[in-house]
């Protein structure tokens, strides 16, 4: 008979660092579309929030029954029931995800993209203390430096936004809490893919962010459904763009990456932002918003080197 083939070595680690800078980054870009796409949106914030997810979920379905069948086929043993652990995890990922989502969408209604994004993203100082802290990540002088650096850049790219008054306040606010939300959901994300795969953890966290959203949006009393195939569209989009492709290249990125690392590179997306917010919206782009933008991507190499 003849010899089987031997198997192929696993990927460097050097290797699977690049793969998961590489899915954080491009995920970043695809959560850009998000607050466009919110603004653009026929329906309320949470109704559009609980659309994102509903539509998104089919997707996810259909890669965890693809994910299976290629196991099989491959003599691989198919994942068993999720353990106890597993599933309080996925609850809270996807109830920090809800929460973070809710406040997000009524941010953007408050205050410019900009703005909201960016508070959004002072994510990194959350995780970064809390990966410390209780996960013993080795936070080094290079990576705090590239941080600040990534965030005094995030921070220039608001300035021609920035707004006096309660709305604009309301909307920040919103968006700093958003913050405290999503630094909850990327280190349980980050926690949950040492034992679950990017399709089952994403679909049942989707599944749990979905339910809740729905509660929060029938509460308030939102219309829950587009009424046109324009607004259809727009959650569609929004489903398919910043759900499945932006989180899901997230969470399969953190993998391979420190969690701290991971929050910083997702401060690219407030230069997207920025950049689509004047194409799209003729919101303003002023020469330091570039020099913003630039200090954030040298900040992330910088954090990046120190996290190699």
């Amino acid at each position: 008979p003849a010899a089987r083939p031997s198997p192929a070595p696993p990927p460097s680690r050097d290797r699977l660092w690049r793969i998961g800078f590489t899915a954080v980054v491009a995920g970043a870009l695809c959560i850009a579309f998000a607050p466009i796409l919110v603004r653009l949106s026929h329906i309320p914030p949470t109704a559009t929030a609980f659309q994102r997810m509903l539509l998104a979920l089919p997707l996810y379905l259909g890669w965890i029954l693809a994910e299976r069948s290629a196991g099989r086929r491959r003599g691989k043993p198919v994942p068993g029931r999720l353990s106890p652990v597993q599933t309080v995890g996925l609850i809270l990922a996807g109830v920090f995800f809800a929460f973070d989502m809710a406040a997000w969408h009524f941010s953007v209604w408050f205050t410019s993209v900009t703005n909201a994004t960016l508070m959004a993203n002072m994510a990194p100082i959350f995780v970064t203390l809390v990966a410390w802290m209780f996960f013993r990540e080795r936070i080094t002088r290079q990576f705090i430096v590239g941080l600040v650096l990534a965030l005094g850049g995030a921070a220039l790219l608001m300035r021609a936004s920035l707004g006096i008054g309660q709305r604009h306040f309301i909307g920040d606010a919103l968006g700093l809490l958003t913050a405290c939300f999503y630094a909850g959901y990327l280190l349980t994300v980050k926690n949950l893919r040492a034992s679950l795969s990017t399709a089952r953890l994403m679909g049942g966290s989707t599944l749990v962010t979905c339910v809740v959203l729905l509660v929060i949006a029938a509460a308030l009393g939102e219309q829950l459904f587009p009424e046109d195939l324009r607004g259809w569209l727009v959650v569609l989009a929004l489903a398919w763009t910043s759900q499945v492709l932006g989180q899901g290249l997230i969470a399969f990125g953190m993998a391979h990456l420190p969690a701290s690392f991971s929050s910083v590179t997702l401060l690219v997306q407030p230069t997207a932002v920025a950049m689509l917010g004047w194409i799209i919206l003729n919101e303003s782009l002023s020469w330091w918003q570039g020099a913003g933008g630039l200090a954030v991507l040298v900040g992330i190499l910088l954090a990046g080197r120190a996290s190699r």
